[in-house]
């Protein structure tokens, strides 16, 4: 068997944090939020009506709430992330393989990016961009067709519940490229 060159592999925390960016920056703006909502509450729990701190109080909760599940989220693309580079390196660009993960942006992003890290990513973007997949598809396709997508169990386990990926290959001891 012939020596693959791999391009050269990050950290597994850089990775990491490259396959959930957007999910990050939102976090980090639930954080704020929930500071904003907090110090509101606290302020109409001592000098408002009981509407004003009920309305703070559900404001707090649903922001405070997102902090988890965006958590969650990022650690499931992560795992998305580990089976589509073992995926993607043992076959090589397969339609079939970029397809399990067209769903969300985050998904495809998490496909990207291992594909990104062995050198083929322009073939999954030009995948993508062939399925009719733009820039702006942030909302998973799932949650246009299915409104009641939030009573599925296959929402919850595929989005915050993602059972833990042990990769098959260690990239970080394989053969790299060294940039000149």
């Amino acid at each position: 068997m012939e020596s693959i060159l791999l391009p050269k592999q990050p950290h597994p925390a850089v990775s990491y944090l490259r396959v959930g960016r957007l999910l990050y920056f939102s976090l980090i703006l639930f954080i704020l939020e929930s500071w904003v909502y907090g110090v509101q509450l606290m302020e109409a729990w001592n000098n408002a009506s009981g509407y004003i701190v009920a309305i703070w109080a559900w404001c707090f909760l649903f922001s405070f709430i997102h902090i988890y599940l965006v958590i969650m989220d990022g650690w499931s693309r992560y795992q998305n992330y580990k089976r589509a580079k073992d995926q993607f390196f043992i076959h090589g660009f397969r339609p079939r393989i970029a397809d399990i993960y067209i769903v969300s942006k985050c998904q495809r992003m998490a496909a990207e990016t291992a594909a990104e890290e062995l050198g083929i990513k322009e073939e999954v973007q030009t995948y993508y961009k062939s399925c009719g997949v733009k820039w702006y598809h942030y909302i998973p396709y799932f949650m246009v067709k299915e409104p009641l997508f939030m009573f599925k169990k296959h929402f919850w386990s595929r989005t915050f519940l993602e059972k833990n990926y042990t990769p098959k290959f260690d990239f970080q001891n394989m053969p790299q490229a060294t940039s000149v």
